[in-house]
């Protein structure tokens, strides 16, 4: 029991923190504020939430460094957050009745298992004397908001867009964190270490080199996103070798800012500069919003395509294959790349992830339910809606998707945006001697010049695991026999 006998005569409120792990523009906590209400921080882990979409290893290892800089930014207003672990709609009423709270406010979330445990916790104060508010805390807009001429759901994303991209103008909340009032209960709960986020395999250790995990580094990168990387986004986003990207996807997915607060910098920027034109860069947090309005209105995709046909399409079941994928060994660099750099780093280049994804799901013909898995639990910026949408989009059974029959050749796809085979280069060792030439077809170059660049197929990288020509046959081949059943 966490109990405080004396509550303040304005009232306590308590803050749920969800997909909104920040101080700054927080609607809930302006409604906290706005009541004049003590607020008292509260996140709770519940591992069985999500079911098999409960966050993958990387993503827990970004909770624990997010909660954990979370619980740092409330300590120096004078508060404690409170960590808790089980089912939200037990441990909720429980700690209004232990600390006098009157009033729940918490950020809704759109994903199935999310939404479930929300009406849990509404029913459960249904018969209580207190207040349940909710509010949008991730979202430009919410999912039920835009929908086609027809009332339903969009399927297509540029009349999406074109309908709902006025919503990049909203402004983000502003208040003053100093006059946020926090609660330090005398039992601050559990520590963090207790919720047991971090996986036991000591993979998730070096993912620290590559992330700063704190709502004051996402606004350092929003700054730089709208300062140096949208200037030259639609472009540079397609080089793996550069740093042309946000990589504000994972402070996103969990809410150490808003998509508000990015898209009013990207706006400012580009006022200041005289900009014209569509920003590519928000274009993408509309990709990101689209996600989520199918995720909201096709609960079943993470599991089922949307394209009820596909249901039906001939995957394989090679075991082999798949683990060679995983590891970055499949014998194709630009593929091995980027799925070394995922295993490193929790993270994949954008472009690097729609060919390795092709690569799945037409070279190897494994299911993009298999990827999707993959992915949630290697990538620390894993999102359902986001993962979903991405997967199904490369095996052609979503909305709006790339038709199957447009297979990436992993070849070509290296030699255009990796010209120079840096990236390829950086990721896979064994092939930095090799010129450029050869970089991205090693099976093809010289014996001779495998030799003296220290590349011996086989033993320190693989034959590729499937000949292209043949892997894209089989794949239309596959597509041909759903068309015709």
């Amino acid at each position: 029991m966490i109990a405080d006998p004396s509550p303040p005569t304005s009232g306590r409120a308590i803050v749920w923190f969800r997909k909104d792990l920040r101080l700054q523009d927080n609607p809930c906590l302006e409604a906290a504020l706005q009541s004049g209400k003590e607020i008292i921080p509260v996140y709770i882990w519940n591992q069985e939430e999500g079911g098999q979409w409960s966050p993958g290893a990387a993503a827990r290892w970004w909770l624990h460094h997010a909660l954990a800089s979370l619980g740092k930014d409330i300590q120096h207003l004078g508060g404690s957050l409170l960590l808790q672990k089980g089912s939200a709609e037990e441990i909720l009423p429980r700690l209004a009745d232990d600390l006098g709270a009157e009033t729940l406010y918490f950020g809704r979330t759109y994903d199935p298992a999310g939404l479930a445990t929300e009406k849990a916790v509404e029913l459960a104060f249904s018969n209580r004397n207190a207040t349940v508010e909710s509010f949008n805390s991730s979202l430009l807009q919410e999912p039920w908001e835009i929908k086609n001429g027809s009332g339903r759901p969009f399927q297509v994303f540029t009349p999406y867009w074109r309908k709902s991209r006025a919503g990049i103008y909203k402004e983000p909340l502003n208040y003053s964190l100093d006059s946020l009032s926090f609660l330090s209960p005398q039992s601050p709960g559990l520590s963090i270490d207790k919720l047991e986020l971090l996986p036991d395999h000591s993979w998730h250790l070096k993912l620290s080199e590559h992330w700063d995990v704190s709502e004051d580094a996402a606004h350092k990168l929003i700054t730089r996103t709208a300062d140096v990387i949208t200037r030259s986004y639609a472009t540079a986003r397609n080089i793996p070798s550069v740093d042309g990207t946000s990589r504000l996807s994972p402070y996103l997915a969990w809410g150490l800012v808003s998509p508000r607060q990015i898209c009013q910098a990207v706006l400012t920027a580009d006022n200041d500069c005289g900009h014209r034109g569509e920003n590519k860069y928000l274009v993408e947090i509309g990709w990101r919003e689209f996600s989520y309005q199918l995720l909201y209105h096709f609960p079943h995709i993470p599991d089922q395509p949307l394209r009820e046909k596909y249901s039906t399409f001939p995957w394989l079941d090679d075991n082999q294959s798949l683990r060679a994928w995983q590891f970055g060994n499949t014998g194709y660099p630009m593929v091995d790349a980027g799925m070394r750099q995922l295993y490193e780093t929790g993270w994949m280049h954008n472009r690097v992830r729609m060919v390795v994804a092709s690569f799945l799901v037409k070279h190897l013909l494994i299911s993009w339910q298999e990827g999707a898995r993959w992915f949630w639990d290697t990538l620390v910026d894993a999102d359902l809606a986001s993962n979903t949408q991405g997967w199904q989009w490369a095996a052609g059974c979503g909305a709006d998707a790339a038709p199957y029959f447009r297979i990436f050749n992993p070849i070509t796809q290296g030699e255009k945006f990796d010209g120079k085979g840096e990236y390829a280069r950086k990721w896979i060792p064994s092939l930095k001697e090799l010129p450029g030439k050869w970089v991205f077809k090693p099976w093809e170059a010289p014996p001779d010049l495998l030799l003296v660049s220290d590349v011996f197929l086989g033993t320190n990288y693989p034959h590729p695991c499937v000949d292209h020509k043949e892997g894209r046959a089989r794949a239309l081949a596959a597509l041909a026999s759903i068309k015709e059943s």
